[in-house]
């Protein structure tokens, strides 16, 4: 695929602060003049918006353990297609709220599905993220500041130790993509200082 843009991703563990960043980050890049598009997984189009919210809905109920996987996918797919493609085609900095690395982390970590099956389907994926910031805290710590933000979506709900495989498995994914994925702690660090180690990184990469 013949692209000029940027694909960066924000990963982390449910309240590792993504949002916040993502915002300040597509506002300082507008501002110095780079076309900026700010996206998410799911929920990046209206179909993903529907999906994200039987998804995140703490009343859903999935019987089989491939369902929820299969959701995402659907999500991405269309995502890849309507929003992610046609924005790197016309040369713009795409900034997206989790994408590859998250079903990985959550799925294979969290969820403890066959690593072999979720590779399966990644295969279907045509593109990968130039830069991906992995936003790291102490689950815990994450919980609490989701606890304080809002009432707890369907993952935030989950079990302590499902969130602690989340976030090895999100160790694990750096520690093998260095030169991709940059990790940033958010544990005592306060909001400017993890904007002003992004905006280092991202420059850098720009």
């Amino acid at each position: 695929m013949n692209r000029s843009g940027k694909f960066i991703t924000f990963e982390g563990v449910e309240g590792v602060g993504k949002t916040t960043q993502l915002q300040r980050l597509s506002a300082l890049l507008t501002e110095r003049g780079f076309p900026v598009v700010l996206t998410r997984e799911p929920g990046g189009t209206r179909f993903g918006q529907q999906l994200r919210h039987i998804i995140l809905d703490p009343s859903t109920r999935f019987y089989s353990k491939y369902t929820e996987m299969m959701l995402f996918m659907a999500d991405r797919l269309e995502h890849i297609e309507t929003v992610i493609i046609p924005a790197l085609q016309m040369g713009k900095i795409v900034l997206c709220d989790r994408f590859l690395d998250s079903t990985v982390a959550y799925q294979v970590g969290g969820r403890q599905l066959p690593s072999e099956f979720v590779d399966q389907l990644h295969q279907l994926i045509a593109i990968q993220p130039d830069l991906t910031i992995l936003l790291d805290v102490e689950p815990e710590e994450g919980i609490r500041r989701a606890q304080g933000r809002a009432k707890l979506d369907r993952f935030e709900q989950e079990t302590m130790a499902f969130h602690h495989r989340v976030r090895n498995k999100y160790l694990e994914i750096h520690a093998a993509n260095l030169g991709r994925v940059h990790r940033v702690s958010t544990s005592n660090t306060s909001i400017d200082d993890v904007f002003s180690s992004i905006v280092d990184i991202v420059m850098n990469n720009l």
